[in-house]
């Protein structure tokens, strides 16, 4: 599951720095918002699937990850009701704590760093 939720949360992060340089509203953001989207929570509720060694309970980075899903669903609410602002500040909001929670994992002596570079 870490290698999925790796590599899914590498592909989210360069897909939604795509989505956040390309000009918006048109058709081809759209599409890769979806997917972006998707992408996020599959990382989020993936996470829930990965715990420290030997702690049978979520860690509280998992707040995190539930913070994820909420704001995804607030940002698609909100570009259906039109509120384009906020659903700006959702999504951006999203991909900046994807961004702090990759530095934080890529941490040395992480499991993912210890994985990647170990």
């Amino acid at each position: 599951m870490i290698q999925a939720h790796l590599a899914a949360a590498l592909l989210a992060f360069a897909l939604g720095a795509l989505v956040l340089i390309r000009r918006k509203g048109t058709p081809t953001h759209r599409w890769l918002g979806r997917v972006w989207v998707l992408l996020m929570l599959f990382i989020a509720a993936g996470s829930f699937a990965i715990r420290e060694l030997n702690a049978p309970y979520p860690s509280p980075i998992h707040l995190l990850s539930a913070w994820t899903i909420v704001s995804l669903t607030a940002g698609i609410y909100c570009i259906r009701k039109g509120r384009i602002r906020a659903h700006a500040g959702f999504m951006v909001g999203t991909f900046a704590g994807l961004a702090v929670a990759g530095g934080f994992a890529l941490l040395p002596g992480r499991y993912i760093w210890r994985t990647l570079f170990g």
